[in-house]
């Protein structure tokens, strides 16, 4: 391979080589005995149980700690359809992720089919080895069928990070960015900037934690959704009819005049004239990673709260803060799945955390902060015995 594509001396490639995740055994494996009891005959015992009472599963293997990241490549970071192969390298930080953050284990799977089907049919056939399945980077729409069948076939937890982790690091952000404006959610005019898998599930997440749908615009490349666009995918009629009351019509420039907040999450850029015509002391959340909707220096003109996608403006809004936590709780609840009330309890979580410190510039933790990922767990495993989907 060219020195072009792989430089041996940068830190990133040397960081990667040989993986970022290896298998380690938890018990010893020094003497015969322990081999007979971690193996056979031992292991039979253990076996005969579990055929006998499936519920004890999670008591006797790595299922009540250990989550499957699977993806089709098709979608991945910006980078686009780029295949199960080059997806890799994300899928293993993810697991470097929920196992520093929420102390759970979870094995990269690439699935070699963006067929919708396959990718049922296969997670399906793998989900009794693990205790839960994080969807990630399956582009839209597929990503809504994959995880609405998945969800109602499996008695796990299925959770699409790229539609719901986003979603509730933006409510919890918007809770802070109101309370340090003093203003209230159901009094904010809302745009979203895209209608992809991310803008969907913004949308839907801020409705469910008290956004007025009524005052929720929601704009794709084509303009704003209203019922009467004749272009419009089920999920994209499904959101018009919830939202723009008004039945406002035209682009994202329209769109924003007026508005208390602008959340971006499509890529498109927005010029600096239209965020100049939204409301005073307004929200700017921008969030296309790596290039801003809205450049944070651009709306920091405009708006009295900004935040981005990227580690190297403040505010970041980083799914890290969500998912490690959500899935600990959902596994320490064992939860059959996770509910939009384990959502907003996680979003409330990470916005408590900082509640008594906001500033313009943190309104949200850092994503290294230790205090985030066990009070999500604490949330979402107590929402999920609320909800009545928990089983311990």
């Amino acid at each position: 391979m060219s020195a072009s594509i792989v430089d041996p001396g940068d830190p990133v490639f040397d960081l990667h080589r040989g993986g970022k995740l290896a298998v380690v055994s938890t018990v010893p494996l020094t003497s015969r005995e322990d081999l007979s009891l971690a193996y056979t005959p031992g292991v039979a015992q253990v076996c005969e149980a579990i055929a006998a009472d499936p519920a004890l599963l999670g008591d006797y293997t790595w299922t009540s700690h250990t989550v499957a990241v699977v993806t089709d490549g098709s979608a991945v970071l910006g980078l686009g359809n780029i295949g199960p192969r080059a997806a890799m390298p994300v899928m293993e930080g993810k697991a470097v992720l929920f196992k520093q953050f929420g102390g759970v284990d979870a094995v990269p799977i690439c699935l070699d089919t963006q067929d919708t089907e396959e990718i049922i049919s296969v997670v399906t056939a793998l989900a009794p080895s693990f205790g839960g399945i994080n969807l990630e980077d399956i582009s839209a729409p597929r990503c809504f069928e994959i995880e609405r069948r998945l969800a109602d076939a499996l008695p796990i937890p299925v959770f699409h990070d790229d539609q719901h982790g986003t979603a509730i690091v933006v409510l919890a952000a918007l809770r802070n960015a109101a309370a340090l404006l003093d203003r209230k959610l159901g009094d904010l005019r809302v745009v979203v900037s895209g209608a992809g898998a991310a803008g969907v599930a913004v949308t839907r997440m801020l409705v469910a934690g008290g956004v007025d749908p009524a005052e929720v615009l929601v704009c794709d490349s084509r303009g704003i959704l209203h019922p009467d666009r004749p272009d419009l995918t089920a999920t994209k009629a499904e959101l018009a009819a919830l939202t723009n009351a008004a039945g406002l019509t035209g682009g994202v420039v329209e769109a924003l005049r007026g508005a208390d907040v602008l959340i971006g999450v499509s890529g498109g850029q927005i010029a600096a004239d239209a965020v100049a015509a939204m409301a005073p002391d307004g929200v700017i959340f921008a969030l296309a990673n790596p290039t801003p909707e809205v450049h944070p220096q651009v709306a920091a003109r405009h708006a009295a709260v900004v935040a981005t996608g990227r580690s190297d403006f403040p505010n970041q809004i980083n799914n890290v803060l969500a998912f490690p936590g959500i899935f600990r709780g959902a596994l320490d609840a064992r939860a059959v799945r996770i509910t939009d009330g384990m959502k907003v309890a996680a979003a409330d979580a990470i916005s408590a955390v900082v509640a008594d410190s906001l500033t313009a510039d943190a309104i949200v933790p850092s994503p290294l902060d230790p205090r985030v990922a066990p009070a999500v767990a604490e949330a979402v495993a107590e929402a999920a015995r609320r909800d009545g989907v928990a089983r311990g």
